[in-house]
């Protein structure tokens, strides 16, 4: 199916309006079909954009789900994430702590990408800080099954199917994926360290129905994982479930589009985190958060017309962390409820006008976000008397954000520039929720500020048959990041009363400041025949901490997790036919895993290969050899000195049966 073949269905039978004319002024990189196919994982396929990253090195296969955020642009890298993730206009953010559940977004359930960079005010509202993830189910009638099998007992079964057409269609979708792990530590492995182990599945229905020129669709989805966390005794589960209802009427000549949306999501985690004895040898229950039930709610409208759009949405969540902790004796000794409230709510108005070759876009938004119902209530076990109860004040702020953009075509070559504002309320997670990774412990701060960020950006490039590239320039101040700020070092006792051995670092959320950040990316795509293709990209941030009178010993330091160089490349190559060969690299500077830059993580390259043959019409065998170099990526530093490290090479074999 050819691009303006394809673009046509998706604007008849998407839930979704298609995309603005305006969006055209702002810095895209769309993620190509074949590489979604491919990806291993939704995360990893959008890694191809240079600076498009998860809180740590690890992708979503062994990341702990409360650094599964995804960020842009490298300015502040953060657990929550700072890019919004939206699936045909439906926020895929986790209610209580931002994140995203990659499980619960398989690649075959997504027919388009788009990642959009730079704040993104307008249509997209909070959370869109360095830009938007902007994904499309799949509406196109078909099937795709694939199973692959890997090397430390890997296996993988994913499938969706698609029936029906215009009127009246249904979509199914189910994956079940399991995972022995690796141990991440290598130099200095004692008894303590343990695989990062997997097991996950996720399934989604979705039915469309045309009543006139109205496409009403109702879908349900859910997930459900269970992983180690690299220690014995430590290890994770997260579960939920999300539903929306969506109408939309598509503009049409004189005829006006809107859209009018609906939907809810229900989300669950429990953690379970340890002390590491000094030699590594052994390791001792620290706390135990069993429960971390959570439901967000939200509703979005919008009235489209030639030139401009209109509308307004609003986001809710509630939910708290249950927790045992204080281990003496055998036994927890405390336990903790910490929890609240969130809402927001924002009305935008955007518009666009041609004039020639000229296109100029903007439009500005008005927030309002609260906190409320915070409450952290600590008790002794033993005696059931409170030791702490603390009700924090509720709060509430108005956030104006706007952006502006202008392109103007020569032929096929283009000249574009942007300014935007944006905003990132905190989560109920870095509102309430403390947590340990090892001997490091991290407190929540129910007083932190949403995170703003104003930025501009400018870029020239093509768009022809054979090659299209870009390249551009962008400088950016965020203003109060949320950050993990070191306080002290262990042994020792910290506000509130808490208990950090030796070896561990005390840091607690904090607006810290500011991070100006200016960078350079630029991208490039193309064919040098039509059985070989290629792509890359490059990204490069110089990022700087301001700390200000909250945080002065950050004052100059680089960012915690934000590398400074990054680039993807990749080729596929139609050997012969029903052949096909891929081979996909990524490189990253170093990195700091922490804030005030002292654990230092190495440079990164990897490279993955991928064949593919044709074993008939519609079935296909594959083999793919990940980490091919069976590279060492420096994932995570302790204040010990111990490094982790990201998965080692392995090879995958596959079947994937699809009706093309």
């Amino acid at each position: 199916m050819d691009a303006a073949v394809e673009t046509d269905t998706i604007v008849v039978t998407a839930p979704r309006l298609p995309e603005a004319p305006g969006e055209r002024v702002y810095s895209t990189l769309p993620i190509d079909p074949v590489t979604l196919d491919n990806a291993l994982r939704l995360d990893r396929a959008l890694s191809i954009a240079p600076a498009a990253n998860l809180f740590r090195r690890n992708d979503s296969g062994a990341a702990n789900p409360t650094v599964q955020g995804l960020s842009l642009r490298a300015i502040g890298p953060s657990g929550a994430g700072r890019a919004l993730v939206t699936l045909d206009g439906a926020p895929q953010q986790d209610p209580f702590g931002g994140w995203v559940i990659w499980g619960g977004l398989p690649p075959e359930l997504v027919a388009r990408a788009n990642i959009i960079r730079g704040a993104g005010a307008g249509p997209y509202g909070a959370g869109a800080l360095t830009g938007v993830v902007d994904l499309s189910e799949r509406t196109a009638p078909g099937f795709s099954l694939r199973a692959e099998y890997g090397e430390r007992d890997y296996l993988r079964l994913g499938g969706v199917g698609v029936a029906g057409d215009e009127n009246l269609s249904a979509l199914l979708s189910a994956t079940v994926e399991q995972d022995d792990g690796w141990i991440p530590t290598r130099e200095n492995r004692g008894a303590a360290d343990a695989p990062l182990w997997r097991e996950a599945l996720s399934g989604a229905a979705r039915v469309q129905t045309m009543q006139g020129d109205v496409l009403i669709s109702a879908r349900l989805s859910g997930y459900a994982e269970e992983r180690g966390s690299g220690l014995v005794g430590a290890d994770s589960s997260a579960d939920g479930a999300a539903a929306s209802l969506t109408f939309v009427q598509q503009p049409s000549g004189d005829q006006l589009g809107w859209r009018l949306q609906a939907w809810a999501r229900e989300s669950d985690m429990t953690n379970r985190f340890v002390a590491v004895a000094p030699d590594r040898s052994s390791t001792t229950p620290a706390s135990e958060q069993y429960a971390t039930p959570a439901f967000g709610w939200g509703a979005n409208a919008a009235l489209r017309w030639s030139n401009a759009e209109i509308g307004l949405d609003v986001r809710a969540s509630d939910g708290e962390t249950r927790e045992l902790f204080f281990y003496s004796g055998g036994a927890f000794t405390r336990s903790r409820i910490a929890g609240g409230e969130t809402l927001s709510a924002g009305a935008y108005a955007e518009g666009w006008r041609q004039f020639g070759d000229t296109l100029i876009s903007g439009g500005a938004r008005l927030d309002w976000w609260s906190a409320s119902e915070g409450q952290r209530l600590e008790r002794n076990l033993l005696t059931n008397a409170p030791t702490l109860d603390v009700t924090p004040e509720d709060r509430s702020v108005w956030a104006p954000t706007a952006r502006i953009g202008v392109r103007h075509d020569f032929g096929d070559f283009f000249l574009r520039s942007a300014a935007y504002a944006g905003f990132r309320p905190p989560t109920l997670n870095e509102l309430h929720r403390p947590f340990r990774v090892g001997n490091d412990v991290t407190e929540a701060n129910p007083e932190l500020d949403p995170e703003t960020l104003y930025g501009i950006d400018t870029a020239i490039g093509a768009e022809g048959d054979d090659i299209s590239w870009s390249v551009g320039v962008f400088a950016t101040a965020l203003i109060d990041p949320i950050t993990n700020v070191t306080l002290g070092i262990g042994p020792g006792i910290f506000p509130p009363g808490v208990s950090v051995p030796a070896g561990g670092a005390y840091r607690q959320r904090l607006n810290a400041g500011q991070i100006d950040a200016f960078g350079v990316e630029a991208d490039a795509r193309g064919a040098l025949s039509e059985t070989l293709s290629w792509r890359a990209a490059l990204s490069y941030t110089d990022a700087e901490v301001d700390g200000g009178s909250v945080a002065p010993q950050l004052i100059g330091l680089r960012p915690a997790q934000a590398p400074q160089w990054s680039a993807t490349a990749g080729i596929s190559w139609q050997a012969w036919s029903g052949g096909a060969f891929s081979a996909d690299a990524r490189y990253e500077s170093q990195r700091f895993d922490d804030d005030l830059n002292t654990r230092r993580l190495a440079p990164a390259l990897t490279l993955d290969l991928r064949f593919e043959q044709d074993v008939s019409e519609n079935a296909s065998l594959f083999l793919a050899l990940d980490n091919a170099f069976d590279a060492e990526i420096e994932t995570g530093a302790t204040a010990d000195g111990v490094t982790l490290y990201g998965a080692p090479s392995a090879v995958r074999i596959g079947l994937r049966i699809s009706d093309r």
